[in-house]
């Protein structure tokens, strides 16, 4: 399986990285939006790991992007914002999941399911 993690926090980026590395064969990484549009290009992961703060391009756009240009992308929203109206901007941008930074166990089971 390859997974596409893009998390403009280095740190966090190692940790995600550490959480999914038992289910993933392969794993990219990028730090902003803009960058995860042109390597799913290139990468075509199985998932896509996707902050939503990040710089000039955010997570939502990015998702929406991606899902606008690859339909069958499966993308899943890692941030710390437990609200509501996030989680549903994320669901209309194209995201399929949505999962808390602080659960990343709930991550690596999202991952391992069957699609």
């Amino acid at each position: 399986m390859k997974v596409l993690i893009v998390e403009d926090n280095p740190a966090m980026r190692r940790v995600i990285r550490r959480m999914v590395a038992e289910v993933a064969d392969e794993i990219s990484e990028c730090s902003d939006g803009a960058a995860a549009c042109s390597l799913y290009d290139e990468v075509r992961p199985d998932w896509v790991l996707m902050d939503i703060e990040m710089g000039e391009v955010n997570g939502l756009l990015a998702t929406r992007r991606i899902t606008a240009a690859y339909p069958e992308a499966r993308i899943v929203i890692v941030t710390n914002h437990n609200d509501q109206w996030i989680r549903e901007a994320a669901r209309q941008a194209g995201a399929c999941g949505y999962v808390l930074k602080e659960d990343l166990l709930a991550l690596r089971q999202m991952l391992k399911a069957p699609p």
